[in-house]
């Protein structure tokens, strides 16, 4: 016999003005789906309209994070189903941009601090800062604890601009990735005490160096990939958002979503977030790794992105340090326009810069 089901929108999602009827107190959504024939069937009280085993009803939502409660009645019983959904009111069109991979440029500062009277007499950051003039970008950058042959640590780092660090903070983000480049997913087995001791290694030192300010509630993990464990030890130290690349490879798989499944993973993919009740963790989803995007595919591929309006509200820009070093072997000589073409296009494209830590994922709107 068919099964009570929600079909849509699924557990998880975050919903906003795309999905359905938004007033200033409440957003109206279809709800679909399944039930016995002949059913009873309501949502929230509301009644559905059943034809066969299909339901519909609309259904408004009030709140940050609403329960949807689909109840069927049939023959004398009654089961249940229950969804968690989150809205992003007033939600308009916004960008960050995001930056992995992080420890050369922090060599540099800490190993010759007297070649860098000012911080931005490094050309790296004298670079995401001429960003920031030009486009107003808010950058985030994701550091390692060390390199990899432990030449080099955080502890390094001198405090001498700080000051600057925390001048900057209104655009300019750092927070933990990894404890260092290799090997390649070093969390997707890890449990709670490896990643928490990485994180606070990591996080202790950018207090200390360059202060709280600068640290954001967001991060992105190293190959984007962690155990639900690993997870749950990131939101305790007050993590509430991952980026996510939930893009299938050439293989078919998709290695770099954290524990989420791959149905899940599907979905989110064809979704700007979305929402895990069980470890009250939001993924946004990674739109461009712009160092991979062949220059002249820039804009292109970013039309796609904005071709659905359910991928186009946020956009999450993506590249890595290991381009833009000359000695290293991913060095691409282009790579600086291919970031400078990616936020001309956004913002030619009405986006508002963010960060994504910031309200509601960027959103100050309050509920």
């Amino acid at each position: 016999m068919t099964q009570l089901r929600i079909d849509s929108p699924r557990s998880g999602d975050i919903l906003n003005r795309h999905d359905g009827l938004e007033t200033a107190d409440s957003l109206t959504i279809e709800i679909t789906g399944t039930a016995p024939p002949g059913s009873q069937v309501t949502v929230n009280g509301i009644e559905a309209d059943l034809q066969g085993a299909a339901f519909r009803c609309a259904v408004p939502i009030r709140a940050r994070s609403s329960q949807l409660i689909a109840l069927a009645r049939h023959n004398g019983t009654e089961s249940r189903e229950t969804i968690t959904v989150l809205w992003d009111k007033a939600s308009f069109p916004r960008y960050r941009f995001s930056v992995d991979d992080n420890i050369e440029f922090l060599k540099d500062l800490g190993s010759r601090p007297g070649d860098y009277p000012s911080l931005f007499d490094h050309w790296y950051l004298a670079f995401w800062r001429h960003l920031h003039e030009e486009f107003g970008a808010k950058i985030h950058i994701n550091i390692y604890y060390q390199t990899v042959s432990r030449d080099f640590t955080l502890q390094q780092m001198p405090d001498k601009w700080r000051d600057e660090w925390q001048a900057s903070s209104d655009w300019l983000h750092l927070s933990f990735h990894a404890l260092q480049d290799q090997p390649p997913y070093p969390y997707r087995g890890a449990s709670y005490h490896q990643i928490a001791r990485d994180y606070d290694l990591v996080v202790g030192e950018i207090e200390r160096f360059a202060g709280d300010a600068l640290i954001s509630n967001t991060t992105t993990i190293h190959w984007a990939e962690a155990s639900k464990d690993a997870c749950r030890a990131l939101h305790d130290r007050g993590i509430r958002a991952l980026i996510g690349l939930f893009r299938r490879d050439f293989d078919g798989e998709c290695p770099t979503g954290y524990y989420l499944p791959t149905d899940i993973k599907d979905h989110a993919n064809a979704r700007d977030y979305y929402y895990d009740p069980d470890t009250d963790l939001i993924f946004i989803t990674e739109d461009a790794t712009v160092n991979d995007i062949a220059l002249e595919q820039i804009e292109p591929w970013l039309d796609k992105q904005a071709a659905s309006p359910h991928t186009a509200e946020l956009i999450e820009l993506l590249i890595h340090e290991q381009y833009f070093r000359e000695e290293l072997p991913d060095y691409r000589p282009d790579i600086k326009e291919t970031a400078i073409r990616s936020l001309r296009w956004v913002t030619d494209h009405g986006y508002q810069p963010v960060f994504w830590g910031d309200g509601f994922l960027g959103n100050p709107t309050d509920l």
